[in-house]
């Protein structure tokens, strides 16, 4: 599962720090740690070392695979400990919140939401915002364990018909129920991207 040919090397999850109530929603961080692992990708995440945030980073480290933790320094003893933090691949500790949320854009080609509270709503509702400016292309995904995203789906069409979402053709987020099927749908996503991009280039410089 290694040919990731196309511009995907790092995937950034966003989850929450707690487990939930629903054991399945540390499995699913689980799984997807392990499957961005057989890809051969990287994880960029938010350092956090518990809940399902633990779940993803200790699926991949598990399995083989990279792992880059960004934290603020206010969080590490709220969201982690420090010896769990010393297992990273790489920690970058930032000043705040802005520039954390700034560096897991940078360094990331594609998102994906599992579920989690307000900041991790917050954290894949500004990434779909960049994308509505046309500030990226970047793939986005909600891992809809059990139905978790339903309303959040339903909230989204209800703002589009009503007239609020005016480009929405930019704010497509791919919405996934088998943590399995998260990482084929951002490389097919990605492939067809550039492809279009191509595509473009090709007919720009015929003219």
């Amino acid at each position: 599962m290694s040919d990731h040919s196309h511009s995907i090397q790092s995937i950034c999850v966003y989850c929450g720090s707690r487990p939930g109530r629903d054991t399945a929603y540390m499995a699913a961080g689980r799984s997807l740690g392990k499957e961005i692992a057989e890809y051969g990708l990287r994880l960029v995440y938010g350092g956090g070392t518990k809940g399902i945030m633990g779940a993803v980073a200790s699926g991949v480290l598990s399995n083989g695979g990279q792992v880059t933790g960004i934290i603020p320094e206010f969080l590490i003893d709220m969201e982690a400990t420090r010896h769990s933090l010393g297992q990273l691949n790489e920690l970058i500790v930032t000043p705040d919140m802005h520039a954390r949320k700034h560096l897991m854009f940078e360094r990331s080609d594609a998102f994906v939401a599992l579920p989690g509270g307000i900041g991790t709503l917050e954290e894949i509702v500004e990434i779909m915002t960049w994308a509505q400016l046309a500030r990226h292309e970047k793939p986005m995904v909600f891992a809809n364990i059990k139905g978790f995203w339903d309303p959040m789906m339903e909230l989204m069409k209800h703002m589009t018909d009503e007239g609020f979402v005016h480009t929405a053709h930019r704010v497509q987020p791919l919405v996934i129920d088998d943590v399995s099927g998260i990482i084929p749908a951002i490389m097919a996503q990605a492939a067809e991207l550039a492809a279009d991009r191509e595509g473009e280039d090709a007919v720009i410089s015929k003219m």
